[in-house]
């Protein structure tokens, strides 16, 4: 009797650990199309405080008794203290607001909290079972919407929204309605495709290959070129991380090939790829080309605001120089969060108005506001440094199967575009799907021994 009630109550609490996880995810993944629909500007901050209270549960009752699982949970635990630690050194160095702090460590750790979360998740298939449904039906959601936006924009519907986006840019599935939601959503599209077409082993051929397709035509149709530039790059460098496994890497270099004359016939053929021609103008990228020299403008601008040398250690501030916070949060939301005490720098103004001298360079993709370089502004070397270790940790110890790196590799590529590594739907699904790929690569090990 004893024993029954004692196995209930497990299976309660993976029950109750395993809907968390997609609870949590859903937060940061739904809040745009919610605004849009209506729902005060508040939703958009939501997630900021579901999630670590989400991930404060599983951690205080998880049951895990793995040495590895419980030392890999507390090496990215330490990790997020150094973070967080150098952090509030810079903003006491620079005066920067407590909640600039607190919403700095949310679009930087966050995602790590996440995988920290399913790290402490009883390693069953039941209970991943669980958390995949969810998450995959919220991939479908996302496609779904996506492809309804597409079919009211070609029978000349206007998209409902409070910010009025035109053409293939509103395109975005569930980031309706926001900047560059069209290339969050397509790269959150593509990473479930591909994803959906690793795991889903027990699912037809057809069926896999379709959905990955369905994830490319949200590619063509958006117009979201960066991403496929972002996976080629990932690509090349996967082949190369993988040149001691020579099977592996022939295998990747005859598909990068394939794909490589796949997609320049289709460039030179098919209208739907005749967008992707716009960036080819190589003038533009040389040493001393327009976007190159809009690109590295704030690592000119900033260090021109430095007042000490401890500024090389420890930057502006958080949300003071060209990240999200910095770039346009503070801004966007300032009725919401000057009343509690959010402050702002003239940094990232004066990169704003470095752009705004090449304002016909107004895609995404020649952006001054980019990840690695906001991460430097705001935090220093150190800060960076702290980032830096703690995706190491996701690389070393969680990136089991070339999925994972992949993806890995994307998020990096990415950080040196746009503010990307800092959009939390983004960077919590890439969350969530390395972290279910690690739970699948060792289940499958253990069902071989």
């Amino acid at each position: 009797m004893n024993a029954g009630i004692g196995i209930y109550r497990k299976k309660a609490a993976y029950i109750k650990n395993s809907l968390l996880i997609p609870f949590a995810f859903a937060t940061a993944f739904f809040p745009r199309i919610l605004y849009s629909l209506g729902f005060p500007s508040f939703i958009n901050f939501f997630h900021f405080f579901i999630v670590p209270l989400a991930c404060g549960i599983i951690i205080i009752k998880t049951k895990i008794k793995d040495k590895k699982q419980i030392s890999l949970s507390q090496t990215l635990i330490v990790a997020l203290f150094i973070l967080l630690a150098v952090m509030t050194a810079s903003a006491l160095l620079n005066r920067a607001g407590v909640i600039n702090v607190f919403l700095s460590l949310m679009l930087l750790g966050e995602p790590f909290l996440l995988l920290l979360a399913i790290t402490c998740i009883t390693n069953s298939p039941e209970t991943l079972k669980r958390i995949r449904t969810w998450i995959l039906r919220f991939a479908f959601v996302h496609l779904f919407l996506a492809f309804l936006q597409y079919f009211l924009l070609s029978i000349g519907r206007p998209l409902p929204a409070r910010i009025v986006i035109a053409g293939p840019d509103s395109i975005q599935g569930v980031f309706f309605v926001s900047g560059s939601g069209h290339v969050v959503g397509v790269s959150v599209s593509m990473a479930f495709g591909l994803y959906y077409f690793v795991s889903a082993k027990t699912a037809p051929m057809w069926l896999r290959i379709s959905v990955f397709f369905a994830a490319f035509y949200h590619l063509l149709i958006a117009d979201a070129k960066q991403v496929l530039l972002v996976w080629l790059m990932a690509w090349v460098l996967l082949i190369f991380i993988k040149l001691n496994d020579i099977k592996a890497t022939i295998q990747y270099l005859i598909a990068a090939i394939l794909i490589g004359y796949a997609l320049n016939w289709c460039l030179q053929n098919l209208e739907i790829f005749s967008a992707f021609k716009v960036w080819m103008r190589p003038e533009l990228y040389g040493p001393d080309g327009l976007a190159t020299q809009l690109k590295t403008e704030p690592l000119k601008i900033i260090p021109s605001f430095y007042k000490s040398p401890l500024n090389w250690l420890f930057g502006l501030g958080p949300g003071h120089t060209i990240g999200r916070l910095g770039g346009w949060m503070l801004k966007d939301y300032s009725a919401l969060l000057s009343p509690l005490g959010a402050t702002i720098h003239p940094a990232s103004q004066a990169v704003w108005d470095a752009w705004s001298e090449l304002s016909w360079l107004d895609s995404s993709f020649f952006a001054p506001f980019w990840g690695w370089a906001g991460i430097w502004g705001d935090l220093g070397f150190l800060g960076l440094g702290a980032y830096i270790y703690l995706a190491s940790i996701v690389w070393r110890r969680l990136c089991l199967d070339d999925y994972s790196k992949f993806q890995m590799l994307t998020v990096m590529i990415f950080g040196f575009i746009f503010t990307q590594m800092e959009e939390p739907g983004y960077m919590l699904c890439v969350a969530c799907l390395i972290g279910l790929r690690w739970h699948e690569v060792q289940i499958a090990k253990r069902s071989l021994v």
